[in-house]
C-alpha cells in the first residue's frame, strides 16, 4: 500500500525535493528499512517478524495528491532488548552493526564484532540464512540519509543502540557481609556511560544508591545484586523503546 501511494506522490510533479533529503516518494519507501532494522526480529517461524504495530496516515492535498505521510508506532516488544528464546534473535541493528560492513561503527561504539562478547543480543541465534546482515546495515544507513537525518543525528542513534549492548556487560556484586551490591569492574559502565554523554561514576551510584521520595523528602536507598540488575534492564528496555518512537 505504500508503495503505491509513494508511486502516485512522483506521478505529475508531486514529489518534493528537498536539497538534504529523499523525495517525498523516496521518504515513504525508505521509512521501511529504518523501521524493519529497529523494529524488526528472527522468532520461532518468521525470520522477519515485526514486533511492533503500527499506524499509517496518508495526507492527501485539494487536489487530491498525496502530501505527506506519518507512521505512529506502539506496543514494542521491550523485552526482546534483553531476552531472547535460542532459537531467536534480538533486533536486526545489533548484528547489522557487528557485521562490519562500516568498521569505523565498531570504533565509534566501542565494539568488536562478535556478538557473544554482548549478553544482551547473544542468549539465541545471531545469524540469519536468509538476511544478510551487511547489506542490510547499507540499506538502513541510506534510508536514514533519505529521511533527512543529520550526521549528528545517526551518530545519535548509533551511540545508543551501542550503548544498550554495554548494558548487559555491566557486572556488580554484593559487598562481604552486606545486601548491598558494588561494581565488579567499571569498564562496561565507563563505555555505556561515554556513550550516551554520562558520568560513569553518577550511573553507578544512581544504580546501586537510587534516591526514592519518601514524603516530602528525598532519600538514599541501598540496592541488592539482583534489583541493580533488574534496573539495568529496564533502563535498557526503556532507553531503546524512546529511541525507537
Amino acid at each position: 500500500v505504500i508503495q503505491y501511494f509513494a508511486s502516485i506522490a512522483a506521478v505529475g510533479g508531486a514529489a518534493k525535493k528537498d536539497s538534504s533529503k529523499g523525495t517525498l516518494e523516496d521518504q515513504i519507501i525508505q521509512a521501511n528499512p529504518a523501521l524493519e532494522a529497529f523494529g524488526n526480529a528472527k522468532t520461532l517461524r518468521n525470520d522477519n517478524s515485526s514486533r511492533f504495530g503500527k499506524f499509517i496516515r496518508i495526507h492527501f492535498g485539494t487536489s487530491g495528491k498525496l502530501s505527506s505521510a506519518d507512521i505512529e508506532t506502539y506496543l514494542l516488544e521491550k523485552s526482546r532488548v534483553t531476552f531472547q528464546l535460542k532459537a531467536e534473535r534480538n533486533y536486526h541493528i545489533f548484528y547489522q552493526i557487528l557485521s562490519n560492513q562500516k568498521p569505523e561503527l565498531l570504533d565509534l561504539l566501542l565494539i568488536t564484532n562478535n556478538p557473544y562478547d554482548y549478553c544482551y543480543i547473544s542468549q539465541g541465534e545471531v545469524t540469519v540464512a536468509s538476511i544478510n546482515d551487511s547489506e542490510e546495515l547499507m540499506a538502513t544507513d541510506s534510508a536514514f540519509d533519505v529521511l533527512g537525518f543529520t550526521p549528528e543525528e545517526k551518530t545519535g542513534v548509533y551511540k545508543l543502540t551501542g550503548a544498550i549492548m554495554h548494558h548487559g556487560n555491566m557486572k556488580f556484586k554484593q559487598k562481604q557481609r552486606e545486601e548491598q551490591a558494588e561494581p565488579d569492574g567499571t569498564e562496561a559502565a565507563d563505555k555505556l556511560a561515554y556513550l550516551m554523554g554520562l558520568n560513569s561514576a553518577d550511573l553507578i551510584k544512581g544504580l546501586c544508591h537510587p534516591r526514592v521520595k519518601v514524603g516530602n523528602e528525598y532519600v538514599t536507598k541501598g540496592q541488592s545484586v539482583d534489583q541493580v540488575y533488574y534496573a539495568i534492564g529496564a533502563l535498557a528496555k526503556s532507553v531503546y523503546e524512546k529511541m525507537f518512537n
